[in-house]
């Protein structure tokens, strides 16, 4: 069933904020590319979308995911910063209420109460709870770890400004350095935002439909290799939900995961410490029961 015909997605009125911006950052998006054609841009800009889609990204998968949803390690405040500068960046909400999003997802995946449930649509779960999410305040008790640390209150009370100064202002800034401000801006800042909303909505809406399920049949998350290519290893999730304490998504050597190699570098720096790993016994009989499980059927 599609989410729009789903009678419950009529229980969320629009965000009439959220459709709007949504909105407006597509349809820059698009005359970025537009720009690039007819008027192209400096390598230097095309470069610091580069460089911000990795930040930024890794904000996301290894901030506000692995870090403060999940705890799966831990961060210097220097790193915290880091994420949380590069986070606001990525237009995502605050970590504080995307945290709260992600933890009532799986505590609830798959059912009522899941905010993005597969179960409602694709489009439901890739960005129409987006466009209808009416809950303009995290769920406090699902996040009250992260409110003893000041740096994840202070992105929450001025996460607007925050994203302005890393989304907007300081691509421009940039940009003037090598002569670009209006193409930093658009491609840098616009573009490389959209296309990154759109990799981490296919994490609530592909990787719950299309892949293998080798650790768990009792949820809709999917392994898929693929998927990891463009969320920097966020496509394993099938494991991640099973696992959902471990710093890593791809635990095999070949596994494309720069997140995962990411925290471990920081570990090497002294900017991360205590990397939660599940043993590999513990995983191994997890899939063999799960294999068992599903050959009995």
């Amino acid at each position: 069933m599609d989410g729009q015909d789903d009678p419950r997605f009529e229980q969320h009125p629009l965000s009439w904020t959220n459709t709007i911006f949504l909105g407006v950052a597509h349809a820059v998006g698009a005359f970025a590319i537009v720009y690039m054609a007819v008027w192209g841009v400096s390598w230097w800009t095309v470069g610091l979308a580069v460089a911000m889609a990795f930040f930024c990204g890794l904000a996301i998968t290894g901030g506000y995911h692995r870090l403060f949803s999940h705890s799966t390690y831990q961060a210097s405040p220097l790193l915290r910063a880091f994420y949380l500068f590069f986070g606001a960046a990525g237009v995502q909400n605050s970590a504080l209420a995307w945290s709260a999003d992600h933890r009532a997802h799986h505590a609830n995946c798959d059912e009522e109460g899941d905010p993005y449930n597969i179960k409602r649509g694709f489009w439901w779960a890739h960005v129409g709870w987006v466009l209808r999410h009416v809950d303009k305040d995290p769920n406090m008790p699902l996040v009250k770890n992260l409110l003893s640390d000041p740096l994840v209150r202070f992105q929450h009370k001025y996460y607007i400004p925050l994203a302005i100064l890393a989304g907007v202002i300081m691509p421009a800034a940039l940009g003037t350095i090598w002569g670009d401000p209006l193409g930093a801006v658009l491609v840098a800042g616009f573009l490389r935002l959209v296309l990154q909303w759109h990799t981490t909505f296919s994490i609530n809406s592909i990787a719950h439909m299309i892949g293998t399920r080798p650790y768990s049949k009792t949820v809709s998350a999917r392994d898929s290799a693929w998927l990891a290519f463009i969320t920097l290893g966020e496509g394993y999730h099938n494991f991640h939900h099973r696992f959902q304490r471990d710093y890593r998504n791809g635990i095999r050597w070949f596994h494309f995961d720069p997140t995962k190699w990411w925290v471990w570098s920081m570990s090497k720096l002294r900017l991360a410490g205590d990397l939660r790993r599940t043993p590999k016994e513990r995983i191994e009989e997890v899939k063999r029961a799960t294999r068992e499980a599903t050959n009995a059927a």
